[in-house]
Formats: C-alpha cells, structure tokens, sequence
C-alpha cells in the first residue's frame, strides 16, 4: 500500500511514517496543503491520510477540489477537532473517514486498510505497464516486447503486486501479505516464485526490470543495469 500524508506537525507526519513503513508499506509526505495536491495528482496512491488545517490550503478546501477533479482514492481526514459540525463538513467533501487527534496509529492503519480494501473491490481492472513489460487485468495476460508470457496463477499475482507499486520498493512481508493473505507460505517460497518470475520476464529479454533490494524485498523497474 502506498500513502500520501499531508500533515504539518513533522513529529506526527514522522511517526505515522515510522509505522506505516515498519509495517511493510510506502509512505509520501506533504508539509502543506499545494505541496500535497501536487503529490496526489502527479503520483498514484492508495490512499490519502489529509490533515484539516494546513499552510497554504487547507484540508476541506484541497479534498473538495480532488473530489470535483474525480479523484477516487481513500481520504482519511486527521485533524484535533473533535465536534460533529467537523466531522459532517470533511464528510460532505468526500472524506470516506474522520479521526480525531491524538489518534492510536494501529486505529490509524487498520482504517486505512479497510478504505483501500473496500476501494479496490469497486476499482476497475487496470493495464499496468513498466518499460516494455505490460500486464492487463481485464485479460489477465502479460506481454514483453510484444511477446506474450505464461505464468502461473501466483506469479502473476506477485507480479501484478509489483508493478502496481513501481518502481517502489516491496518488501517480502507485504508481498506474502497480499499473495497468500492468511496462509503464509513455506520459507523459501516466495524466492522460489521469484527466480522463477524473473526466468519468465527478464531472462528471454535484454535487460532486466525485476530487482532484489537483499534484506528488504523486490522491485519492479526499468531504470538500473542488468546484473549478470
């Protein structure tokens, strides 16, 4: 999951950073309102965790222009207002959730996660595209070079976890996590579907866009040098 927060309280903005990413996930920041609404229309997140009051525009006022612009991702609003006049107004522009500061970051996560969940079940299938190698959900194939390849059911869901997030790095817990959900798999699995991935996509190709970042995980990405 990758996370857009645009709150001005760096301590606050640091530990929601330091708990996301300890958690397997991305996280952006944005100290200011401009500064966020350039983040979300020139990024792609899952999900936006918005502060209501904010240097240079404010929360409401920059979630109800994405909203008339048709941004459809989660936005959680986190403010220290507490009254319901608040929580009714972040609602009625398109806030899908309302916390109040301080807020338990576990709480913070775990309804972010419920967001993202529920947006993806109404999201419509994707084509997903990194240098050459492209993967369409609506067809469920992959192609490279305009070659089309074969690949099992869960390398093409470790695949399509990949591009969605490059060229981010994905670390292995979050790969399991979103793979295999609540029956993990045997210890070397996931490396075994791995070498087996990159045989499919990079090997038959000249250049390679699947990366092993050691101790942390993989990434999906067009920009390094092949390695022998």
């Amino acid at each position: 999951m990758k996370v857009l927060v645009i709150e001005d309280n760096a301590d606050l903005a640091g530990n929601i950073v330091d708990y996301f990413e300890g958690h397997g996930h991305v996280v952006d920041v944005a100290a200011d309102g401009l500064g966020g609404l350039h983040l979300a229309i020139t990024e792609q997140f899952d999900a936006v965790i918005l502060d209501l009051i904010l240097p240079g525009m404010d929360g409401m006022r920059l979630c109800e222009h994405l909203r008339s612009q048709g941004y459809d991702v989660p936005i959680l609003m986190l403010t220290a207002r507490g009254e319901l006049e608040e929580k009714v107004s972040g609602l009625s522009v398109g806030a899908d959730d309302y916390l109040v500061k301080p807020v338990a970051l576990r709480e913070l996560l775990a309804r972010i996660q419920a967001q993202v969940r529920r947006a993806r079940g109404g999201l419509p299938l994707r084509r997903w595209q990194v240098g050459d190698l492209c993967l369409d959900e609506r067809t469920m194939t992959v192609h490279r070079a305009g070659c089309e390849i074969t690949l099992t059911r869960m390398d093409y869901e470790i695949l399509r976890i990949l591009m969605r997030e490059s060229p981010a790095v994905v670390t292995r817990a979050r790969i399991e996590s979103e793979a295999w959900g609540d029956n993990p798999p045997a210890s070397d699995s996931l490396r075994a579907h791995i070498h087996r991935l990159r045989g499919a996509i990079d090997r038959p190709f000249r250049s390679s866009l699947l990366h092993t970042v050691h101790g942390i995980g993989y990434r999906l990405a067009s920009d390094e040098t092949p390695t022998p």
